[in-house]
C-alpha cells in the first residue's frame, strides 16, 4: 500500500513530531492560529517561520519540530482559516443552497484577505476544504446528477468563487492607491475609445454604465453576485438537459 501523500498527513494530523530536547511545549495548532492572526495583521508577506516564532514567545527551531517549511505552514493556514461551514438552511433547493455556499465562502475569505495569495497546488485535501467541497456536493444531492456531475459542478463553482475573489482583492488595492481610475473610467474612455474601433465599447459608454457613482465595495458585491447568477443559470440548464 503507497504511503499518504506529506500534505495529506500534516493536515489530518497523523505525522510524527520529532522528538528532540525537553517535552514540546507548542503544537501544530498553536503554530497555525499564530500565522494566521499574523498575516490578518500584517498580510501574507509577513509570515515567516522566524516571525511566528516570536509571536508564540518560542525559538524557530521549535517550530521545524512540527512543521518542515514555509510552504507546510501555507498549506496548514490555507485549510485551518476556512473552519467549518455553517449549516445548510433546511428545506431550500439546489440552487439557493449553493448561493448561501458561496457567500458563505466569500464571507470567510474576506476575513482573511491573504488567502487569495495563497497558491493553489492540488484539490481540497485538508479537512476544512472538504467539509466545504461536501456540503457542495451535498446541495446538488435531489438535482438528479450523477456523481461526476455533481463534482463537476462545484469545482466550476470553486473556480468562479476564488477567481473572482483573487480578482476583487487585486482591484480593491488598485482602487485604494488610486480612485480616480475607476470614479473616472467612462470619462477617461470616452476621450480616446474610436467608434469605429471599437463599437462595442461606445455602446457600452454612451448607456453610461461607467458614469454611476458607486461605492466599491457595492460594485464588488454586485459583480460577485452577478457572475455567480450566470453561473447557476448555466448549472440549471445543464440540470435539465442531464436529468430530465
Amino acid at each position: 500500500m503507497n504511503e499518504l501523500p506529506a500534505d495529506v498527513t500534516l493536515l489530518w494530523g497523523l505525522r510524527e513530531v520529532t522528538r528532540r530536547g525537553p517535552k514540546a511545549s507548542l503544537s501544530i495548532d498553536d503554530i497555525t492560529q499564530a500565522a494566521i492572526a499574523l498575516a490578518d495583521a500584517e498580510g501574507l508577506a509577513a509570515v515567516s517561520m522566524a516571525r511566528v516564532a516570536e509571536r508564540l514567545g518560542n525559538s524557530t527551531m521549535a517550530l521545524y519540530r512540527h512543521v518542515k517549511s514555509k510552504d507546510e505552514l501555507l498549506t496548514l493556514m490555507s485549510d485551518a482559516a476556512l473552519e467549518r461551514p455553517s449549516p445548510m438552511p433546511e428545506g431550500i433547493d439546489w440552487r439557493t443552497a449553493l448561493t448561501f455556499w458561496a457567500d458563505n465562502v466569500l464571507t470567510v475569505l474576506r476575513t482573511h484577505r491573504w488567502y487569495a495569495q495563497v497558491p493553489v497546488s492540488g484539490p481540497p485535501a485538508g479537512p476544512n476544504n472538504l467539509a466545504w467541497f461536501d456540503s457542495a456536493l451535498g446541495a446538488l444531492e435531489s438535482t438528479g446528477l450523477s456523481e461526476e456531475g455533481k463534482v463537476g459542478v462545484v469545482m466550476g463553482l470553486l473556480t468562479y468563487v476564488h477567481g473572482q475573489i483573487r480578482l476583487s482583492m487585486d482591484l480593491a488595492s488598485g482602487y485604494a492607491d488610486n480612485p480616480d481610475a475607476f470614479s473616472r473610467y467612462g470619462e477617461i474612455l470616452a476621450k480616446v475609445v474610436d467608434r469605429q474601433q471599437f463599437p462595442a465599447v461606445a455602446k457600452v459608454l454612451d448607456a453610461g454604465v461607467f458614469d454611476l457613482e458607486i461605492e466599491f465595495d457595492e460594485v464588488e458585491d454586485a459583480d460577485f453576485d452577478f457572475g455567480l447568477q450566470l453561473y447557476l443559470d448555466g448549472v440549471a440548464g445543464f440540470i435539465e438537459r442531464t436529468c430530465s
